[in-house]
């Protein structure tokens, strides 16, 4: 197991509530709440991003606020709370992962809908770093950047692998 998952994991077992409260606070500057204002992009995040949003608002009940600006969307509170409910669901090796994968892609949504198999390894990377994939065509690519998306995208197919492996 990554060392990363080892530590998720010790977290997880030591500090799950806390753990959890840091994961809905986290979910303030989810990702998918934060929309460019490109139109191509714009188009791109909703043909990814949309679907995940909806499945979220179903699968917990809850409405996430999205914004164009840089400015965090006023707060949720249902939302934050049904989030910690679906958390407190998870078993352990469930939180683990959701935990590792949030921190990856920078995406409790994204991590939820990689947990609950609505989206698999590659599209919960390629949803994660639309915006940096659709830099680097409009822009051009950089080796360095595509080094750290290589890692992380071998990273959330390990977390995934985790996720469906059994205990040991």
């Amino acid at each position: 197991m990554q060392n990363y998952l080892e530590e998720a994991q010790n977290e997880i077992a030591q500090n799950r509530g806390e753990v959890i409260d840091r994961l809905v606070k986290y979910s303030l500057t989810d990702l998918l709440l934060f929309w460019g204002q490109e139109k191509d992009l714009i188009e791109r995040q909703t043909k990814v991003w949309g679907p995940i949003l909806k499945w979220a608002k179903e699968e917990l009940d809850a409405k996430f606020v999205t914004t164009q600006g840089l400015d965090v969307p006023e707060e949720n509170k249902t939302s934050g709370y049904r989030l910690k409910m679906f958390m407190e669901a998870l078993s352990d090796r469930e939180l683990t992962a959701f935990y590792a994968a949030a921190l990856k892609m920078r995406s409790v949504l994204l991590a939820a809908a990689l947990i609950k198999g609505k989206i698999n390894a590659e599209e919960a990377f390629q949803a994660a770093f639309l915006d940096e994939l659709w830099q680097a065509e409009n822009w051009g690519t950089d080796d360095e950047a595509e080094s750290r998306r290589q890692t992380i995208k071998n990273e959330i197919c390990e977390i995934e692998a985790f996720l469906h492996c059994s205990d040991n």
